[in-house]
């Protein structure tokens, strides 16, 4: 964790303004010690606004802890992760940190230790024009993989595993637009920030089960 962290730092600066931008979002689904996960879905304060407003127009949030129930209901009725012969992911405790980018936090179980195969679909952003986001696989011993969902694959993307990768049976993009480029470099600083944010959900989660 501690290079994430150095090139994290590095990247910083060059993406505090692109970090803001609606149309682009990151989804990083990462492996901690002992075959356990935590999901982090990243955006523009603004992108989980317009997307509550569309979704929730009958019952508008009044208070920022209404905000964030509707942010994680949202996110469950619109993400699917499957794998190996098409099991689904249990989400577990969660956590909503609002600012200018909102991350948004998930424990994650069943992913077992012999991964085979990875579907993910996340549509929680797909009712923004041009939207994309971009999807970064962190598992233990294999390399770091970025693909990107959008509009042209539905906001889904079905891998395989091949030796350390994880990659698309079709292989079908080739090149990397500077657009991803920037995506990538996101979904990096966003890792950084993410080490800080599986803390934080660890002590939410102590505190829930002392007052318990």
């Amino acid at each position: 964790m501690k290079k994430y962290i150095l090139i994290y730092i590095t990247g910083l600066f060059s993406l505090l303004g692109y970090a803001h931008n609606p149309d682009a979002s990151t989804t990083m689904l990462v492996e901690k010690e002992n075959n356990t996960w935590v999901l982090q879905i990243s955006s523009s304060l603004t992108a989980f606004q317009q997307e509550v407003r569309t979704h929730f127009a009958e019952t508008p949030y009044k208070t920022p802890e209404e905000f964030q129930q509707m942010v994680l209901e949202h996110i469950k009725n619109n993400l699917d992760i499957s794998f190996n012969d098409g099991s689904k992911i249990t989400l577990g405790q969660a956590m909503v940190k609002l600012g200018h980018e909102t991350k948004v936090v998930f424990e994650v179980f069943g992913i077992p230790s012999d991964l085979q195969s990875l579907s993910v679909k996340n549509e929680t952003f797909k009712d923004i024009g041009r939207s994309q986001s971009a999807l970064f696989i962190f598992k233990d011993g294999f390399s770091k993989d970025q693909f990107i969902l959008n509009n042209d694959n539905d906001h889904t993307i079905n891998l395989k595993v091949n030796g350390n990768k994880f990659v698309e049976p079709s292989q079908q993009n080739a090149g990397v637009s500077p657009s991803l480029i920037i995506l990538g470099l996101i979904g990096i600083t966003c890792l950084g920030l993410l080490i800080k944010n599986i803390f934080l959900l660890k002590e939410k989660s102590v505190s829930e089960n002392v007052s318990s």
